[in-house]
């Protein structure tokens, strides 16, 4: 049987570096109407935070990342940070002189509230979970920085997901970002990417063991519509020059695709499903991937130019060379509009749109030229 506490998905019991807090106690009204009567915050911090708490730096996480942004895998923690190497101290992000937090998200499954977390009635939320936004998400972490302490960040950064999020720090909260780092994102969810999260949330739905989301207290959870949901992900996070060069038309050692074998690719693929079966709940892929979708800085406020002209914060955007996910026109488009008119940082990158996750050194000359 699964358990059904609110970081049941996070490996292990020990959760390490983690720190929670309760916010929202007196619940939380969503963008869609939805409601929560209570939000817990998983995340984790490095640095020491200043008196004056003017050194605050919030770092955002993408789609299946989680508040270890730093540090080695241990107890709690599957694996290293995923920026690991920009943040610390000498750092891109140096902690020597800022103070770092990285929540998890709302939704998430590591220690944040989500679907796998229990409703009042003390089951899992499950498909009882409601909708979500972008701006929810930053809702709960400006509740947060009020916990904390901390009216106004020195800097947010981001990418991909968590780009979404800077975006709508800078755009809904602009009295309290500085300075922000904004990579491989656009203003608003294009039509290609709302089709592949849409494709991938409906590779996990498809799956019988999903049961409408309510797989919890169930033997077996939706493992081959999760991996299939990652497949697909992975190719749009790669580019098909990197995935060329890397495994061509090659047959996976020791098989014969003729006879029932894979190619190097497949197997590559069923490595990364399998991989995100172990630590990541599919309702939670499945809640973040249409908040993404809902992602437009626009809505409601006059349309994407004028919410942007509002922005005062000094904002970096940056956009890899070869990402087919989030093109470098989108950050174009972006940093056209933003007060300033800035021209978009490009790293150059063969890897696709991971190149803001793999490309440590030159992500990191970016921060580090924006935090200067």
């Amino acid at each position: 049987m699964l358990r059904t506490d609110p970081g049941w998905w996070r490996p292990g019991s020990d959760p390490g570096d983690r720190r929670f807090e309760r916010v929202a106690e007196d619940g939380l009204e969503l963008e869609a109407r939805g409601h929560l009567p209570h939000v817990d915050v998983a995340y984790e911090t490095w640095g020491t935070l200043d008196p004056s708490a003017a050194n605050a730096v919030l770092v955002l996480h993408a789609l299946t990342g989680d508040a270890h942004v730093a540090g080695p895998s241990g107890p709690g923690q599957a694996t290293a940070g995923w920026w690991d190497g920009l943040v610390g101290p000498g750092a891109a992000i140096d902690t020597d002189r800022w103070f770092v937090v990285c929540p998890n998200v709302l939704g998430g499954c590591q220690g944040t509230t989500g679907p796998s977390s229990p409703a009042p009635d003390g089951r899992a939320y499950g498909s009882r979970f409601p909708v979500l936004t972008i701006r929810d998400q930053v809702a709960v972490e400006a509740a947060l920085a009020d916990r904390l302490g901390i009216r106004r960040w020195a800097a947010v950064v981001g990418g991909s997901m968590g780009g979404m999020r800077v975006l709508e720090w800078c755009v809904g909260h602009p009295r309290r970002v500085e300075r922000a780092v904004a990579l491989a994102v656009g203003a608003a969810a294009t039509a290609e990417q709302i089709a592949l999260s849409s494709l991938q949330a409906r590779a996990i739905r498809m799956d019988p063991s999903f049961r409408g989301g309510d797989y919890y207290d169930a033997e077996t959870v939706p493992r081959a519509g999760m991996a299939v949901a990652r497949g697909l992900a992975h190719l749009s996070y790669r580019s098909a020059r990197d995935l060329e060069t890397r495994f061509g038309h090659e047959a996976q050692a020791g098989e014969d695709p003729l006879h029932g074998g894979r190619y190097a690719i497949e197997s590559y693929l069923d490595h990364h499903g399998d991989k995100l079966v172990a630590r990541f709940d599919p309702n939670s892929y499945v809640v973040l991937s249409a908040a993404m979708n809902h992602h437009d800085v626009g809505r409601g406020r006059g349309g994407i130019a004028r919410a942007l002209a509002g922005v005062t914060a000094d904002v970096t955007v940056a956009g890899i060379s070869s990402d087919r996910l989030y093109p470098l026109w989108d950050q174009e488009e972006l940093a056209g509009l933003l007060p300033g008119g800035r021209p978009v940082v490009v790293i150059d990158s063969p890897v696709g749109h991971d190149g803001f996750l793999v490309e440590v050194g030159a992500v990191g000359a970016v921060i580090a030229g924006a935090l200067a």
